[in-house]
């Protein structure tokens, strides 16, 4: 399946902006804009991520809404 026809494992219908490179659960590792800032305001966001589109809009969400900076990794492999 190509990328650009890929859809947010969550919500199914959103185009996928980051994956997660360690998901704990393999069916949820494709997330929209949306999904991805509804974990990052939960508390619950992608540690292992790679960003899909090119620019780093996940990267830019966890700056905007994550008061704890934790560690995160930008997968580029």
């Amino acid at each position: 399946m190509g990328a650009h026809s890929r859809k947010c494992d969550w919500c199914g219908s959103g185009t996928p902006i980051v994956r997660d490179m360690e998901p704990v659960n393999a069916d949820y590792q494709y997330w929209c804009e949306e999904c991805a800032r509804a974990l990052v305001i939960k508390g619950d966001p992608i540690e292992t991520y790679r960003e899909l589109e090119g620019e780093p809009i996940y990267g830019r969400l966890l700056d905007e809404h994550c008061t704890l900076k934790r560690f995160y990794s930008f997968a580029t492999a």
